[in-house]
């Protein structure tokens, strides 16, 4: 059954509300019946109520059994049905069906993620107003994915707004805002909305517009009333071609490593155990070793992991030194503390380190030199085919890994000839798959240029971070932290970033704590009481952008980054969501839809 798990369990204060809520107003409304009842749910709210919910709960409450509302089910006319779903004309056309013309249910008790249409509840209320005991709106159409992360779970967002071919790009945006207005309606704000302004890109500030007046109108229907303007939270939102360096880069922080190099499904690590049999993980929020050490730099992980041998390293009959996973995990049985998290993430970090040294370490120093500017030595970079040639030429570099480097080589020019363009792509042996390159443009990065390109002379200017690098393979920061910052300190130009409505005094993130937030302690941290910053990125989030949010709230402790994005890219689908731009029209997705494409 479905609910035997939990994949994202959320930890953090600001959603935990509204897991909460969903509960509180499902479950109270069944605890008001003694008899026994049917869960009906789409693919969309199944996720969701899957992040907070176990079979074990719901049976507790009185639901029998986990239905999909588009399937075929059998009547069972002497008990009431519970439909938890999105509002959207497929979900209500299935809901009329299950009582047209006979009905399979009792009774039924309604609930939307979001408000449902006027021109949709019209025909629920004509076709079977006398079955429904109960049609409630409960505001939460995004899907919680980390403490300080959501997504729109939309992947297909990205062809709809970027194809040429888009037939629902309009409507997807739509959507999308609806969804931003919930997260903010959960969230207890009601932000002040800005944008990033480039002439290339122009979906931001659509999207910011919509973000607005959608907001202005949900607190206008408000049934509490409480909000009688903005509050001290910010909204910025950015299109994904504002920074393409960072989800392109091999990063090598334990979590972007993972989901960019290891068969990752689901969030599903699948490895052998001993004499071969297979096992899984769920790397999430229920395992605190993952979140321990997901934001550290793989060789920080490495570091951990030998200092965890070596505590366990008691038997000196081991002369040469060397420890096998095998003999670790024998000894981890013999000792009660350890759990099987820690077995799983020394094969996780075992899997990452072999491949770093196989192929990804000769790969960082041309990709960070191309994304810098500049060497280890902080010489800067003149000639970036010098730089990239030796990623093309040697063997351990996959079709793959050649594309992303003449991408960052691209990048780093802000374009290139079209003669040269052609001898790159020749080069790498992708004639016939050069969309890879060429369809950037869709997100208005800017790919051929007519005139001799001028290493990095339409970069944008960055923060110093040279005091702060580590590691030499690791000194690129994604743009989106500059960002962050930025708009902490309150130092975003406004003809860079425009609002489209503001706070009502000059937002700060380090500012005067509102008396209506309130953050409970929570094991893995403190809790921020200053203000909210919310940041959505159009298009995707690298794992890399989403580090940042969790960076910038531990630095500054006064505000709150929250990050989020219509989906999670990982490299390689990213590279190939951009081949697909210039496939023929793209189909229209529902909320509902998108869950299953």
């Amino acid at each position: 059954m479905l609910f035997c798990g939990s994949s994202h369990v959320l930890h953090a204060e600001s959603y935990s509300v509204s897991l909460t809520g969903i509960k509180d107003t499902i479950i109270t409304d069944c605890r008001k019946s003694d008899a026994w009842k049917i869960l009906i749910l789409d693919p969309f709210t199944t996720k969701l109520l899957s992040s907070c919910c176990k079979m074990s709960d719901l049976m507790s409450e009185k639901i029998t059994i986990v239905e999909d509302l588009y399937k075929n089910r059998e009547p069972v006319p002497e008990m009431k049905a519970i439909y938890f779903m999105s509002p959207t004309a497929k979900c209500v056309d299935a809901f009329i069906a299950d009582f047209k013309p006979k009905p399979k249910y009792k009774a039924a008790y309604v609930y939307f993620t979001d408000y449902c249409p006027d021109e949709l509840f019209d025909n629920m209320k004509r076709s079977c107003s006398t079955y429904i005991r109960v049609c409630k709106e409960i505001n939460i159409s995004f899907m919680p994915q980390e403490a300080q992360v959501f997504t729109c779970d939309n992947p297909g967002a990205f062809q709809s707004i970027y194809s040429p071919n888009s037939q629902d790009k309009k409507k997807t945006l739509e959507t999308l805002a609806d969804q931003l207005v919930t997260l903010c309606a959960t969230l207890d704000e009601n932000p002040g909305v800005r944008y990033k302004k480039d002439s290339n890109m122009l979906n931001a500030q659509t999207l910011a517009e919509l973000v607005d007046n959608k907001l202005a109108q949900h607190y206008q229907l408000d049934e509490n009333g409480k909000k009688t303007g903005k509050t001290q939270a910010q909204l910025l939102i950015v299109e994904r071609g504002f920074d393409p360096v960072s989800p392109i880069l091999h990063e090598l922080t334990y979590q972007a490593m993972v989901y960019d190099r290891i068969d990752i499904q689901s969030d599903t690590y699948n490895y052998l155990k001993k004499y071969g049999s297979e096992k899984q993980a769920l790397l999430n929020e229920d395992d605190m070793l993952w979140v321990k050490l997901r934001h550290k730099h793989i060789a920080e992980v490495s570091q951990q992991i030998r200092q965890l041998v070596k505590e366990m390293a008691t038997n000196k009959k081991q002369t040469d030194g060397k420890i096998t996973i095998s003999n670790l995990a024998q000894m981890m049985k013999k000792m009660p503390s350890f759990r099987k998290q820690k077995t799983v993430h020394l094969q996780l970090a075992e899997d990452c380190m072999q491949d770093f040294s196989k192929h990804v370490e000769k790969l960082c120093k041309a990709e960070q030199d191309l994304a810098v500017g500049s060497d280890v030595e902080g010489v800067k970079v003149k000639d970036p085919m010098r730089t990239l040639l030796p990623v093309l030429l040697h063997s351990y570099s996959s079709t793959h890994d050649k594309i992303r480097a003449v991408l960052l080589y691209i990048f780093s020019l802000s374009g290139t000839t079209d003669e040269n363009l052609s001898k790159l792509i020749q080069h790498v042996k992708i004639e016939k798959e050069q969309e890879y390159i060429l369809n950037w443009k869709e997100l208005g990065v800017p790919i051929i240029t007519s005139v001799r390109p001028s290493f990095f002379s339409r970069k944008i200017t960055r923060r110093d971070r040279s005091q702060d690098q580590t590691y030499n393979l690791s000194r690129w920061t994604p743009v989106i932290k500059d960002v962050m910052e930025d708009a902490v300190e309150n130092k975003l130009d406004t003809r860079e970033w425009p609002y489209q409505s503001e706070c009502p005094a000059a937002w700060n993130g380090s500012g005067v704590v509102s008396a209506r937030q309130k953050h409970k302690a929570s094991a893995q941290d403190e809790r921020r009481t200053g203000s909210r910053l919310i940041v959505f990125i159009l298009g995707g989030i690298s794992h890399s952008e989403m580090r940042c949010a969790y960076e910038v709230t531990q630095a500054v402790k006064s505000c709150e980054v929250i990050i989020g994005s219509s989906h999670i890219l990982t490299p390689i689908g990213l590279l190939n969501d951009i081949k697909a731009l210039s496939k023929g029209p793209m189909e229209t997705f529902t909320i509902e839809e998108r869950s299953n494409a």
